[in-house]
């Protein structure tokens, strides 16, 4: 098996090939680079290994960006400090996600997964759609559980069991705690949507995501739309169509 490293730390890809060697030393690491700029010029130049065991945070960006520069043929085993790029892992040919300090047995679980789709699947003739998949039914639905937001110059981790509800604004997003602390987002109310439990959010119109106990009063409006208030209280009008409105009581009745 045949294994490419691209971590831009020096002594986590050492660490790496270590872990690699001890679960079977017929492995052979056939490079290892440190950034999205490097890593293109490797998959351009040489042939493609069986897998990559890809670090997200690089030197110069996120590693997502390697796949819209080169046609990736390897499989990738995504490697991180961080859970948030989970969802968006999985939506390129992965065959794993592992958490910094990498174990040993996670690392052996994900190289078993290879072999297993390898053993089931031609790469030369996958469906990347049908790989995803496979991988989804594999791996229970896991909801966000909190968001790491500035607030000044520090960086406080917030539960998402403290958030009332989460609104755009512009090219923002924004949420609102139960005690009426603001912070911004760097995601669009879209990609939050996927991330929060629907038991407990909704989707309420193309600003709000709402949660259920943030809402005080339910009122009829026109046209069949509902008016909702919100605790705690905002200045903007938060209203459910008349399209989604069934949806929305059968979601509060729940």
């Amino acid at each position: 098996m045949e294994v490419l490293i691209i971590e831009d730390e020096q002594l986590g890809a050492e660490k790496l090939g270590r872990l690699l060697q001890s679960i079977d030393p017929a492995i052979e690491i056939v490079g290892n680079t440190r950034s999205i700029q490097s890593s293109v010029e490797w998959l351009l130049q040489n042939k493609h290994p069986d897998i990559i065991l890809m670090d997200i945070e690089l030197t110069d960006g996120q590693s997502f960006e390697i796949f819209n520069l080169v046609s990736i043929k390897s499989m990738v085993i995504f490697t991180t400090s961080y859970d948030e790029y989970a969802l968006q892992a999985f939506k390129v040919n992965s065959v794993d996600y592992l958490l910094k300090p990498i174990k040993k047995e996670e690392l052996k679980n994900a190289l078993d997964k290879y072999q297993g789709w390898r053993d089931k699947f031609s790469f030369s003739s996958l469906n990347i759609e049908q790989l995803i998949n496979g991988l989804k039914q594999q791996q229970p639905k896991s909801w966000r559980a909190r968001f790491l937001v500035k607030q000044g110059q520090k960086l406080v981790s917030v539960e998402t069991s403290e958030i009332a509800y989460l609104y755009a604004e512009g090219r923002l997003s924004y949420f609102i705690t139960w005690d009426k602390q603001k912070y911004v987002l760097d995601y669009t109310i879209e990609e939050l949507e996927q991330m929060l439990d629907p038991r407990q959010f909704y989707r309420a119109n193309r600003a709000f995501i709402i949660q259920i106990k943030s809402v005080s009063q339910i009122h009829s409006y026109f046209n069949g739309k509902l008016k909702l208030d919100l605790q705690p209280a905002i200045d903007k009008e938060v209203l459910i169509s008349r399209e989604k409105a069934g949806e929305f009581k059968d979601w509060m009745g729940k």
